[in-house]
């Protein structure tokens, strides 16, 4: 165990915004003993607060399901996959043909940009709110790193499966909202798994010497790219599936138990 990448929402973080005492003793263990630790999520780098308040961590953090590169300390972007124009023009109009109920959002390297519909009836998180307006192609000019398109009936897992075959050679496609029909779009050929390889090459750090924590859709491929990589017993039946392991449950603090568990082998061995 060389890495330690670990997911946020639903694997860290609660729905409180809060991450147990243990969980902040586990990986600030696991620091002390060397091992190098990366958070890999659906965030943005503007909603980090948690990592670094109440982690203390001002090291890399893979943004935006692998599109951006984030160092937490400088607060600056090293690395990010834009969408161009001209695709977001195109998924719009294959989900919104699929989908006519849709609605859609831009996530750009300066902030997000929603159009009039898309939080519905739901109260954006507080500090979170942004005027809708219309969606326009000048917004591509601060890099577009995420599309986002949600509609107000059904689930995360319809919606994917009805427009994923449709955007497969135009865009990725995933998810990780566990009551909400919100997809997440970014680069095609990019995910959290393809960035933190890149990562852990830069750092002479093989796929065998990765932890990986995770537990939605959009944890897929990085839970099967690493050596270890755990889905949390509480995840999606989908992630449990792509991973060799199984961490015990959120609420039972089951990323602190297995670094815990991993960090007793180490001084044993």
């Amino acid at each position: 165990m060389r890495l330690i990448a670990s997911d946020i929402d639903g694997t860290i973080l609660g729905h409180d915004g809060l991450i147990s005492p243990r969980t902040v003793d586990a990986f600030a263990a696991a620091a002390e003993a060397g091992i190098e630790i990366v958070f890999v999520t659906g965030r943005p780098p503007r909603w980090l607060d948690p990592i670094r308040e109440q982690l203390g961590h001002t090291g890399t953090v893979i943004c935006s399901n692998g599109a951006v590169t984030y160092d937490l300390g400088a607060e600056k972007i090293l690395e990010s996959h834009v969408v161009p124009w001209e695709t977001v023009e195109q998924v719009r109009a294959i989900v919104s043909e699929l989908a006519p109920q849709s609605y859609f959002a831009l996530e750009s390297l300066t902030g997000l940009h929603i159009e009039d519909g898309f939080y519905g009836s739901r109260t954006p998180r507080s500090g979170l709110e942004v005027a809708p307006a219309v969606l326009q192609p000048e917004m591509a000019d601060a890099g577009i790193v995420k599309m986002l398109a949600v509609r107000h009936s059904g689930s995360a897992d319809d919606y994917l499966d009805l427009v994923a075959p449709h955007l497969a050679s135009l865009i990725a496609v995933t998810h990780s909202a566990p009551d909400l029909a919100l997809l997440e779009m970014g680069a095609l050929g990019v995910n959290k798994a393809v960035t933190l390889a890149h990562y852990a090459a830069a750092r002479g750090i093989d796929a065998a010497d990765v932890v990986a924590f995770g537990d939605m859709p959009n944890d897929i491929e990085m839970l099967a790219w690493a050596g270890s990589g755990y889905a949390l017993a509480s995840g999606h039946p989908q992630a449990l599936a792509a991973a060799a392991l199984c961490a015990p449950r959120f609420e039972d603090d089951g990323v602190a138990q297995v670094i815990e568990a991993r960090l007793a082998a180490l001084r044993v061995g």
